[in-house]
């Protein structure tokens, strides 16, 4: 699934926006803690469990797996393949995804070709490979503007393409999830997995940014 990048669109919004009385929590924010309140008094949830399924998301699962695939696939063309040819199973070898998840697709930029992943009808997103998903993911101008003015939004996020290069819209849905398989850095050459990894960024992986170049994680080049 594929859009053109050359419509205009909306001006884009990003964050939540302040509320009255000091509040900086956003509509669905403060909407989430109360409903969470409600359960909890009623004693349908566990305010625990709550934490520990977030915590996991956040920090154990984040986009650190993702991660770890894009590296693998730099370093290991074999993988690579794999990777491209069926995601899911590729994922599931590194024990990144579910046998039972949704289909996972990855996407290859080229120095001609840069894809960019959105979810037009709510926030569909890939969670065993890149955590929870970003606030503006779930925004609407995101999701709207995403699919008429790419280019705009990738402005937005720092990101100047070539002219010639094309913008490919992927939409994500329930069944179907994309990760983005960044460009390499140059100048990493005979670097291990474990340094590469250090080089992919979650935006990398949704097509909202670049890798990150030899020197920006604080590493010298071995």
């Amino acid at each position: 699934m594929s859009a053109s990048d050359d419509h205009h669109g909306h001006e884009h919004e990003h964050g939540a926006h302040a509320h009255p009385h000091g509040s900086e929590l956003s509509d669905v924010q403060l909407r989430v803690r109360a409903l969470e309140t409600v359960l909890t008094e009623k004693g349908y949830v566990d305010p625990a469990a709550l934490d520990q399924i977030v915590e996991a998301y956040e920090t154990r699962i984040g986009p650190h797996n993702g991660a770890r695939i894009v590296a693998r696939a730099w370093a290991d063309p074999e993988f690579k393949a794999r990777l491209l040819a069926d995601a899911t199973e590729a994922a599931n070898s590194l024990g990144h995804v579910s046998p039972v998840g949704s289909h996972l697709i990855a996407l290859e930029n080229t120095e001609t070709q840069h894809n960019l992943v959105v979810c037009t009808l709510c926030s569909c997103y890939p969670w065993e490979v890149l955590g929870l998903p970003p606030v503006w993911y779930k925004s609407a101008p995101f999701r709207s503007r995403a699919v008429i003015e790419p280019r705009g939004v990738l402005a937005d996020f720092g990101m100047t393409l070539p002219e010639d290069a094309e913008i490919r819209i992927w939409d994500s849905t329930a069944e179907t999830r994309f990760l983005v398989l960044p460009l390499r850095p140059a100048g990493t050459e005979g670097w291990s997995e474990e340094q590469l990894v250090e080089l992919v960024t979650r935006d990398s992986m949704v097509g909202t940014g670049l890798a990150k170049p030899p020197g920006d994680d604080g590493e010298a080049a071995p």
